[in-house]
């Protein structure tokens, strides 16, 4: 559906920052979700942050909250993920996803149908 293209991934102390970006090919209608997963070794793919086009509205799993942001630029086709205040349990492969769709629950990773390749961010204590 959507071609996704991540950036900005790398290696960085605890307590340091990493801007992550999404660039997404055209958005064929204006209802759609995008966001930011991530995957450690031996654990699950969740959720981290999420927005919703038609009305951008957020989510953010509760062990990022305060420490990551999620912004978009429209014009631009871009989604950026803000990590602040990283700590090792951070460390993991980051993938952006996309739904052209409306999602009432955001960030449900089943629900995504776009992928990018994943970058990774690692945390060192």
């Amino acid at each position: 559906e959507v071609h996704l293209v991540e950036s900005g991934g790398g290696l960085v102390q605890a307590g340091g920052s990493l801007r992550l970006s999404c660039a997404a090919s055209r958005f064929t209608t204006d209802d759609y979700a995008i966001g930011w997963f991530r995957q450690a070794p031996g654990k699950e793919r969740e959720g981290v942050s999420c927005i919703r086009s038609s009305d951008g509205r957020t989510y953010y799993a509760d062990s990022v909250k305060g420490r990551f942001n999620i912004s978009s630029d429209n014009a631009k086709n871009t989604v950026y993920l803000q990590l602040n205040s990283l700590k090792p349990e951070d460390t993991a492969v980051y993938y952006c996803a996309a739904v052209l769709a409306f999602l009432r629950r955001l960030c449900r990773t089943a629900a995504f149908r776009s992928w990018g390749q994943g970058t990774q961010v690692t945390v060192s204590s």
